[in-house]
């Protein structure tokens, strides 16, 4: 086994030279021991019998509903879980020999969990994940598709549907990297694990959390030498095109505000009714949201350093701030003040707050007994869901105080218990799901082998894509997205979670589009890159140590 050591610090990129040491690159990294098998692969690959197959591959995936919703019953009750059947049976007739050679062990049902054995069994194995169900389509929105939802449609350059791009590119370019390996007899030395949740967007407590508890309890914790999953691409940014792996996710928590006063007829109204108070309780929320502040151990800042030291056409208000505050508070506050124009810069430091849902009342003549709301916290990666609750109950306790409401907080008493009142207040997790901001994947040192190799292998896949050389067409910066994904059940199997999916996410005409929204579609050479950068990340993680 050759090791990352020998590479690991190699190849710096140029840039700014007060940021740069920040932001260190590693050359691209191409397999070694695989060298000429890696190249008859990439061949392969741009050929048109294979982008033929590949068509036929994603697209009649996408011609399969799979569609997952909010608050679904169990599995077994709800017959919409059925839609996963016809999915797994294309799998298996569409991928022979993956089915043949991997070990296929079905959790809860419907999550799909492979193994490829490797023939070394003291290299930790790598996670491959993914998931098999979309974003329900609307009905009401069908119409304003350019071609159907559930066409699959290959226009010559798109293939059209949902589910095109999030996420069942990612799980056939998985299933077609291993069916291709398969068909030229490789046998890797490291262990392959493919996990494909099936509720990633109704948030994974059926698929994930099951495949999650069913790794931990075959293989233990920290048994993995990485895991990858999906998360953003790469786009251009100050001129520089730069790819972002997820190297972390904020917290969450829906907090139910729930106020109860005594009913009535309304011909004889109190001051104030359930509903009354619950206006002026979210009319608190939204005049005080959470100050965000920008800090270095952001990610944010994180990025930003990547950004300025390697981007060509950084604008020189913000070079100059970004290079003063490492050093500067005040230098420090000017570059958030730059940053926090812009809407989605903020929302990736601050705990977020909106209110989402509501609910009070049963008739027009009846005063309402009970009103409530969900109010959805996505939690800054600094803070806490303690944090979260204690904001949120000093944002409304005055309130409280005002009505004259018992007020009880998360499981605690606010308020003496027993004292008289006009009605009651209470903030709780209303689904259950509290979830603290997920551990940082490491970057530096001995500990972010993992990040360097998978570094080298978005520089070399981008270059051999586009048959080109060097290592400075493309930079790796950590990144983070606003939301969170399937691997919020799996932090106890590795530290080195990586959230990104090799797509062209933001310029030219592979951009992806309509994710989550009409017309979802992903350009075809954009989805034969993903191929190809899957057959680079399995053979280079299957030669070099981890």
């Amino acid at each position: 086994m050759e090791h990352v050591q020998n590479w690991k610090s190699c190849g710096i990129s140029h840039g700014n030279d007060a940021l740069a040491s920040s932001c260190q690159q590693v050359d691209a990294l191409y397999p070694s021991k695989h060298a000429s098998f890696w190249s008859e692969l990439g061949d392969i690959i741009g050929t048109d019998d294979f982008k033929t197959k590949a068509i036929s591959w994603l697209s009649g995936a996408v011609q399969i509903p799979t569609e997952s919703f909010d608050s679904m019953d169990d599995i077994g009750v709800d017959p919409r879980w059925e839609a996963f059947g016809p999915f797994h049976d294309y799998l298996l007739k569409s991928y022979p020999l993956t089915h043949a050679s991997l070990s296929l062990k079905k959790v809860n049902t419907w999550g799909l969990l492979y193994e490829w054995t490797g023939s070394d069994s003291t290299l930790k194995p790598i996670v491959l994940a993914a998931h098999q169900d979309v974003v329900p389509v609307d009905p009401n929105t069908v119409d304003d598709w350019i071609h159907p939802p559930y066409s699959g449609y290959f226009d010559g350059e798109l293939i059209w549907g949902r589910g095109s791009s999030d996420d069942k590119s990612g799980l056939i370019g998985i299933m077609s990297t291993i069916e291709t390996l398969l068909e030229k007899d490789f046998k890797p030395s490291r262990t392959v694990i493919l996990a494909f949740g099936f509720d990633e967007e109704a948030s994974g407590v059926y698929g994930a959390a099951a495949l999650g508890k069913a790794m931990l309890e075959i293989y233990g914790e920290n048994a993995f030498a990485f895991l990858i999953d999906e998360g953003g691409g790469f786009t251009d940014q100050y001129g520089t095109i730069f790819a972002t792996p997820g190297i972390a996710e904020k917290g969450y928590i829906d907090v139910k505000v729930d106020v109860a006063s005594p009913g009535g007829h309304s011909s004889i109204p109190p001051p104030h009714t359930s509903i009354g108070i619950l206006s002026a309780l979210l009319v608190e929320f939204e005049e005080h949201p959470y100050v965000p502040k920008l800090s270095k151990e952001d990610v944010l800042y994180s990025t930003l350093q990547c950004y300025t030291a390697h981007g060509t056409n950084v604008p020189k208000r913000l070079r100059r701030a970004m290079e003063h505050s490492a050093h500067s508070d005040w230098a420090l506050r000017a570059l958030e003040k730059i940053l926090f124009k812009e809407a989605f810069f903020k929302s990736l430091v601050e705990t977020t707050q909106a209110v989402d849902l509501i609910h009070g009342g049963v008739k027009s003549n009846a005063l309402p007994e009970q009103a409530y709301a969900v109010v959805n916290h996505r939690i800054s990666t600094l803070s806490s869901v303690a944090e979260t609750q204690d904001h949120d109950i000093a944002t409304v306790r005055k309130l409280a105080h005002k009505f004259n409401l018992t007020f009880a907080a998360f499981g605690e008493s606010i308020t003496e218990a027993g004292a008289p009142s006009k009605g009651s207040l209470t903030l709780s997790d209303a689904f259950g799901t509290a979830l603290e901001p997920a551990p940082r994947t490491p970057l530096y040192g001995d500990e972010a082998v993992p990040w360097r190799l998978l570094s080298g292998t978005i520089k070399s896949t981008y270059n051999a894509h586009r048959s080109i050389t060097g290592n400075d067409n493309i930079a790796v910066s950590p990144g983070m997205s606003t939301g969170n994904t399937d691997t919020k059940f799996y932090w106890n199997l590795t530290p080195h979670i990586f959230r990104y999916n090799h797509k062209n996410s933001g310029y030219g005409p592979n951009r992806l589009s309509g994710v989550h929204t009409v017309n979802e579609n992903v350009n075809i050479d954009a989805f034969l890159e993903m191929i190809r950068f899957f057959t680079t990340l399995i053979l280079n993680a299957d030669e070099y140590d981890l």
